[in-house]
């Protein structure tokens, strides 16, 4: 009988939701600009009053602790709903049932107080008990039963299922709740007392808004939406859990229910019966002393106030019972677990493949199993199995891939055009497309093939499909099976780092250390191909540790040289010499500051070519790598002389006077990123022990082969054994741009004798362009953060800005002296083809006459 009232109530509100919304305001604003009555004039305070005064005065610290206890009870109980709400898996919800539960509570509410001549004073700190009956999960079960028809007609239809299931329910709740509550004008405590009264009657307001003006702005809000495709065109899972014989409340929780009104019935009803004549007789001695207790000395009154506090009073007990009973009731007496069960218990009949109506629904259905799934664990587990590389999940918030997603390519695959109306449909979307159909998407140019993974939401599935493609445009059936792209943050690559991605390149890291830096041991992380690479450089750091390495940056500043282009010399000459005066730099660096927070224009360089205008801006640029923000300030500041010379031509922004990514002199010259210089004086036992050669030899190789060598061949900065490859390495390894290493191995070696007697050794390494920053471009991925982080340099520094990058160049020039000294022993020592051979290949291969030489041993032997 009660289900049948409430569908009809339901119905009617659906099918009228301009007259009952208009109805609702109506009287709403007519409560609210009801005139106030003058209020009379207090007669003066009577002995008893006074009495009763200073006792609320010496509850003022019970009012605190019980305010303290609601507010805390009231956020995490929100933080609770609000987590139930998220399972739902709707982004209507949570708007909807919190703007209906702010709008009810507050505005509502308050149109009744007024009308009810009620000071609305104490309103402001019901704000924490008023969310704690907030009870949003009904709220986002009718709203989503209503995005779910597919017409107006089903909304109101699915509105009055709605109502008819939920109806009794909130009824019955409503009961509860106010008869809980109404403990709370018992306690005492006058703040809670008023707290109270108007909890009840914002519970009351509440259903009745629920009844009548939630249900009609439900069903107007998706009548006026229904143009923008707010809902699916299929029933919903949440729709059907509706059903009326699918969602009987439970017996049980009903039966508690009902005792609990009961009970608390009595509660209310005797708690305001009025006093018999012997109570009224007992009362009178408590106010004779009540009385007396105002003409107590200083010490009896605080000996008093103590025992207030250590007794433990009725009032206590009571608002300790009302807060219990709170928790309880909306914490257990729920029907949360009971909707978690019917949802799985249709995953079944959503999922069968016989049932091609419902195969829109398969990937909200997968997404809802796997937020209710009882055992986290067992999902877990099935998720790790035949992991190719795992990585850290819990940073990546596409951790986990949707299981089911794959498997619907084994279906068969729909038209092209019902394929694009469910990809264009914002409440399904790609994501509920198979494999196939999104493949047949890509191919009719409807997905554009490098935004796949933004199409179906899921980077990894995304990365599988395009490796499908692939395999059969490219033929490449096989060619990509050894190339893992599982279990990988693809959310920190795209847009960042690369596009049209197929998978992910492991690269082996290892490490060389402690290299003793400035007085500092570290372990340098190598990612490379190349045997016994780490193992020399190791050597080197081994070789260096008593000793150590002093470092020096001596010049910071990224580049960037654009081209401009005047109409003659004359004009090219003349802004030429406009650039050079020195106040007029500072114009230009003030336009080039403005663009960022820590680029900073430092110098000018610029040449003329004819009237070509070569201008390289020279700027420091925090501890990213910088060459974005450049870029930008270069911009910003050609526009303004563009406007002093409206016929200077932007060629490109980019003139290769950089110079980035190519040799170049005025890199080796003028310096490019960070300018560091490495020293380290190496005891001769050092040099014989360890490096198994003389500091002669040393000096002698290294000036033969580093500096004539290098001057034969014309070489630019390569007057070193082979810093490209402990650059390349750790660039690899901590996320910078391989391709700059071109620039940054730049480098000069130097050996001297030294000392008294000249056997000691001194060796230095000079790098005039290292480009290398420790924020943006693949610093960002989780690896490469990793190998920052083992330097201690990952990110921005906090304290002094470009600190981070600084050190990271010092080390990369550290690393490239520990390991050309290594190179250069193994050299001088004829070690080098016996140690590649020994342990790049098998020791078969090793000729007869490197095999007999007795002296030899292999750079990485003591490694």
């Amino acid at each position: 009988m009660t289900t049948r009232f409430f569908r009809v109530h339901g119905e009617f509100c659906a099918t009228h939701p301009w007259e009952v919304i208009v109805a609702t305001l109506t009287l709403a604003v007519c409560m609210l600009t009801v005139d106030q009555q003058q209020p009379t004039p207090l007669p003066k305070p009577t002995l008893r009053q006074c009495a009763e005064c200073l006792q609320e005065a010496e509850y003022n610290a019970a009012d605190v602790i019980v305010m303290t206890l609601i507010r805390c009870l009231a956020v995490l109980y929100c933080y609770y709903q609000f987590c139930n709400l998220e399972k739902l898996g709707s982004k209507y919800i949570l708007g909807i049932a919190g703007l209906f539960t702010v709008f009810s509570s507050f505005v509502f509410t308050s149109t009744v107080l007024n009308l009810l001549r009620i000071d609305v004073s104490d309103l402001k700190d019901a704000l924490f008990f008023f969310l704690l009956l907030i009870d949003l999960s009904k709220a986002a079960m009718l709203a989503q039963s209503a995005l779910s028809a597919s017409n107006q007609e089903e909304v109101k239809s699915n509105i009055a299922r709605g109502m008819a299931v939920l109806g009794p329910t909130i009824t019955l709740d409503t009961i509860v709740e106010t008869l809980v509550i109404g403990v709370g004008t018992l306690s005492g405590v006058h703040r809670l007392e008023m707290l109270s009264y108007f909890a009840c009657l914002s519970v009351l307001v509440n259903y009745i808004v629920f009844m009548t003006f939630y249900p009609a702005c439900l069903s107007l809000i998706l009548e006026l939406s229904r143009t923008t495709n707010i809902y699916g065109n299929k029933q919903s899972l949440i729709a059907r859990a509706l059903k009326e014989e699918d969602h009987k409340s439970n017996p049980v929780v009903q039966r508690v229910k009902l005792i609990m009104s009961a009970g608390l019935m009595l509660v209310h009803a005797r708690s305001r019966w009025p006093f018999k004549e012997d109570d009224v007789e007992n009362i009178r001695p408590l106010v004779a002393e009540q009385h007396m207790s105002l003409n107590r000395t200083e010490d009896a009154a605080l000996h008093e106030y103590i025992m207030k506090w250590v007794t433990v009073s009725a009032d206590h007990i009571v608002i300790l019972i009302l807060l219990l009973a709170l928790v309880v009731k909306f914490v257990f007496f729920e029907n949360k677990e009971e909707l978690a069960e019917q949802l799985r218990a249709h995953i079944s009949t959503e999922t069968a493949p016989s049932e091609n109506k419902n195969r829109l629904f398969t990937m909200p259905l997968i997404r809802t199993t796997f937020f209710l799934s009882d055992n986290p664990k067992e999902e877990d587990d099935a998720e790790r199995e035949d992991k190719e590389v795992q990585t850290d999940l819990a940073r990546s918030p596409f951790g986990k891939s949707l299981k089911g997603s794959n498997d619907t390519s084994a279906k068969t695959c729909r038209s092209v055009e019902e394929c694009l109306r469910i990809y264009n449909d914002s409440n399904l979307g790609g994501s509920v497309l198979s494999d196939d159909e999104v493949i047949l998407l890509v191919k009719n140019k409807h997905i554009p093939g490098y935004q796949i993974e933004k199409a179906v939401d899921d980077p990894e599935r995304g990365v599988g499909i395009r490796r499908k493609i692939l395999s059969v445009e490219g033929k490449l059936f096989d060619a990509l099976n050894d190339l893992p792209y599982k279990d990988y943050d693809y959310a920190k690559v795209m847009g960042a780092c690369c596009e049209n991605v197929i998978g992910y390149m492991p690269v082996p890291v290892g490490f060389a250390g402690p290299l003793n830096l400035d007085s500092r041991h570290i372990y340098v992380p190598m990612a490379t191909t190349e045997g016994c690479l780490v193992a020399s450089t190791n050597r080197g750091c081994r070789a260096l540790l008593k000793c150590g390495i002093t470092s020096r940056v001596v010049g910071d500043g990224m580049t960037r040289g654009p081209v401009v282009r005047f109409p003659s010399i004359a004009r090219a000459s003349e802004a030429m010499a406009w650039m050079k005066c020195s106040q007029n730099f500072e114009t230009m660096k003030e336009q080039f500051d403005a663009s960022s927070r820590f680029a900073r224009l430092s110098k000018l360089l610029i040449r003329i070519a004819g009237r070509h205008l070569f201008v390289r801006f020279e700027a420091k640029t925090g501890d990213a790598m910088g060459m974005n923000m450049v870029s930008k300030g270069t911009e910003m500041s050609l526009k303004y002389v563009q406007k002093l010379f409206p016929d200077m031509e932007i060629l490109s922004l980019s003139g290769n006077f950089c110079t980035d990514k190519k040799p170049a002199a005025v890199n080796w010259i003028e310096g490019r990123g960070k300018s560091v210089v490495c020293e380290a004086i190496i005891p001769s036992e050092i040099v014989q022990k360890v490096l198994k050669t003389s500091t002669a030899a040393l000096v002698d190789v290294n000036n033969s082969k580093n500096m004539i060598g290098s001057a034969v061949a014309g070489s630019i900065g390569g007057f070193n054994a082979h810093a490209a490859n402990i650059v390349t390495a750790i660039f690899i390894a901590t996320g910078q741009d391989p391709a700059q290493n071109i620039g940054s191995s730049n480098c000069m070696t130097l050996m001297e004798h030294w000392g008294d007697t000249g056997e000691d050794l001194y060796i230095s390494c000079t790098m005039p362009s290292i480009e290398i920053g420790t924020v943006g471009g693949g610093t960002v991925l989780p690896a490469q953060s990793s190998c920052l982080e083992m330097l201690n340099v990952k990110g921005p520094n906090p304290d002094c800005p470009g600190e981070n990058a600084s050190q990271l160049a010092r080390i990369v020039c550290g690393a490239v002296l520990a390991g050309e000294l290594s190179l250069m022993a193994a050299l001088t020592a004829g070690h080098l083809v016996r140690s590649h051979l020994r342990h790049n290949r098998s020791t078969t291969t090793i000729p007869e006459q490197f095999s007999h030489t007795t002296h030899l041993t292999p750079p990485c032997k003591d490694f």
